[in-house]
């Protein structure tokens, strides 16, 4: 009784690998079957939008999202605290009202100084002198 895959197969330094008991269509199918096994793997790490090239790019989007997200976070965790200390407490709307719109309370004075700049020359220093 043959063995569809036999037992005596042709050494590797010889003519091939497969056993010449097979017909030329097993051959062909064989070869057929390899073309098309390195044709999909080809496909999958190369050309496939859904391929490996794709879920590296989708893995690098995902970890510059989540940083992204975390910065969001701090960001809102802060702006809660604010809104948290203007709701209950008076000092903080008192200490935005004087820093945002100049704001003060009755009785207080305000000063505001002005610094001069170096560059403006002082008035003793532009008056004409006397033509002779």
């Amino acid at each position: 009784m043959d063995d569809v895959w036999g037992d005596q197969l042709v050494a590797p330094n010889s003519a091939g690998w497969i056993s010449s008991q097979y017909s030329l269509g097993m051959r062909i199918l064989i070869a057929v079957l390899i073309a098309l096994l390195l044709f999909l793997n080809v496909l999958l790490w190369k050309f496939d939008d859904r391929g490996l090239r794709q879920m590296r790019a989708l893995e690098i989007a995902v970890q510059a999202q989540k940083a992204e997200n975390a910065a969001l976070t701090e960001r809102n965790s802060a702006l809660e605290a604010e809104v948290k200390s203007l709701k209950e407490g008076l000092d903080a709307v008192e200490e935005r009202a004087r820093a945002d719109l100049g704001m003060m309370r009755k009785g207080e004075t305000f000063f505001h100084l002005l610094e001069e700049s170096p560059s403006t020359p002082a008035p003793a220093a532009t008056r004409p002198s006397p033509r002779p």
